[in-house]
């Protein structure tokens, strides 16, 4: 079921069925509370409500419970929702694990209850709290209020589970009976915690709220905690969700060059477990025409299917994109407009790092495809920093793109051999040449020579720059900052 009421900016989704009543009751309160004096003022809200075959299950956080939300929200989040309403205490135990995987900030019904205390009852210490056997063991409420300022109380004459038979069992509230057995056990536990002194009585289950009216006036406050959510809710724009920083990669570019950069990503972060490394997306795309090919010859053009792969990856929710292909760079100025997110530009970051790695540099060697020396896009990066583009002459160019498209080459998956034979031949020319700085201007290259200080026979010595590398201590760089 989908219910839109109005019209605003601010879109609000509510995510029925956990139980619907319940759900419904929050509903009908977040629609009462709005201040509005006609239809056109209330709140934009979509109340999704969906079959739910864990609905019956019992009082646990299950696995049908956590996909069914998540689901949800995925679906709020094409809906252009701007937050999340969950009306369910026990859903809330996991809120961490939705806010960890969505962007759209959800607002918690626990944090709204603690509001309502501190402005309704601002003197009380005591908080006796109503809730199901596994919101009790999963201590919610002991995460919101602070035991330095609070004690929370809960039931204790009643049997640990009556609270949530008076919910939950076959004659209980979910199963809409709002008379009888679920009222006299609700009615016990309020008349215990006033025994226990508390202060106030917070209901941590929604459906108490159906029967408050059948409960009568209590001996302690008892708050009303649907009203209470949906009054907080209304007050101002939940907090942002805290989104850990995504890198795009645009993979198959190629295949094992994609593999490399991966590898090096995770090789440069400074983790100690599993969660503490970078989220990455990557669309592993190998069907993406060759770059060089197009730049030299007649080849197809390569713009459209790196712009899809981009979009694809900002549609996944990527910050930034990377592009762990040097040549591909020669297309990024075509495609950088129309993102919404920056492509971080491997060949300006490495002329970036060369400027202040080898103060007083001049000259660079570039071993690249040649529709990369061609294009002039390392040129024009090196350039920028004051520094001059040295390519391998034409006989020795052609050894490089032997070396990386060849029967025998890297891109074959093959890495001794004729490959680097032909590669060596391309660094001693440069070498002649007087340069002492080479960057390895192919993706594929560093699979062959790795990168770092390499020593000549003659014991003359060269620096290889990876440019991957660069790129990958960069994407470390902005996740961790």
């Amino acid at each position: 079921m989908s219910t839109m009421v109005g019209e605003s900016k601010r879109k609000l989704g509510i995510v029925g069925g956990l139980g619907p009543l319940a759900s419904a009751d929050v509903f009908f309160k977040l629609i009462k509370a709005t201040p509005a004096s006609s239809d056109a003022e209330h709140v934009d809200l979509v109340f999704e409500q969906r079959p739910f075959k864990g609905s019956g299950s019992g009082s646990a956080a299950t696995t049908e419970r956590k996909l069914y939300i998540f689901d949800m929200i995925r679906d709020f989040e094409r809906r252009g929702v701007s937050a999340v309403v969950l009306p369910c205490f026990l859903s809330h135990t996991f809120i961490d694990e939705l806010k960890a995987n969505t962007r759209l900030p959800i607002v918690n019904i626990v944090e709204a209850v603690r509001d309502q205390v501190h402005r309704q009852f601002p003197e009380a210490r005591r908080i006796g709290v109503l809730a199901s056997d596994y919101v009790r063991e999963s201590r919610l409420f002991e995460r919101y209020f602070d035991s330095q300022e609070f004690e929370v109380v809960y039931p204790r004459i009643v049997a640990d589970d009556d609270v949530t038979k008076a919910v939950y069992g076959v004659d209980g509230i979910k199963s809409g009976n709002l008379r009888g057995r679920p009222v006299a056990l609700l009615q016990a536990a309020c008349d215990d915690l006033a025994d226990q002194k508390v202060d106030v009585i917070v209901p941590g289950m929604t459906e108490i709220a159906l029967i408050a009216g059948e409960m009568g006036a209590q001996r302690v406050p008892v708050i009303d905690s649907n009203l209470a959510y949906a009054q907080y809710v209304l007050a101002g724009p939940a907090r942002p969700a805290v989104s850990v920083f995504k890198v795009g990669v645009v993979g198959g570019v190629g295949p094992a060059a994609t593999v490399d950069f991966l590898n090096k990503v995770v090789r440069n972060t400074p983790a100690s477990r599993d969660q503490e490394h970078i989220k990455m997306l990557v669309e592993q795309n190998p069907q993406i025409p060759d770059r060089t090919e197009n730049l030299v010859g007649e080849g197809a053009d390569p713009t459209i299917s790196l712009y899809a792969t981009c979009k694809k990856l900002e549609d996944g929710d990527a910050d930034v994109i990377v592009i762990p292909c040097n040549t591909a760079h020669a297309f990024v100025e075509r495609i950088q407009p129309y993102l919404g997110i920056p492509i971080i530009n491997m060949l300006t970051e490495t002329a970036h790092y060369l400027k202040n790695t080898f103060p007083g540099l001049r000259d660079v060697g570039v071993l690249a495809t040649s529709g990369t020396i061609e294009s002039g896009v390392y040129r024009t990066a090196l350039e920028s920093h004051g520094l001059r583009q040295v390519a391998p002459d034409p006989v020795l160019q052609a050894r490089v793109m032997e070396a990386i498209y060849g029967e025998a080459g890297v891109k074959a998956g093959f890495t001794t051999g004729r490959c680097l034979e032909d590669i060596d031949a391309a660094v001693e020319g440069l070498i002649a040449r007087g340069v002492e700085v080479i960057v390895l201007g192919c993706t594929e290259l560093p699979i062959l020579l790795p990168g770092g200080q390499l020593t000549r026979p003659d014991g003359h010595h060269v620096h290889l720059v990876d440019p991957t590398e660069v790129l990958a201590k960069r994407c470390v760089a902005l996740a961790m900052s």
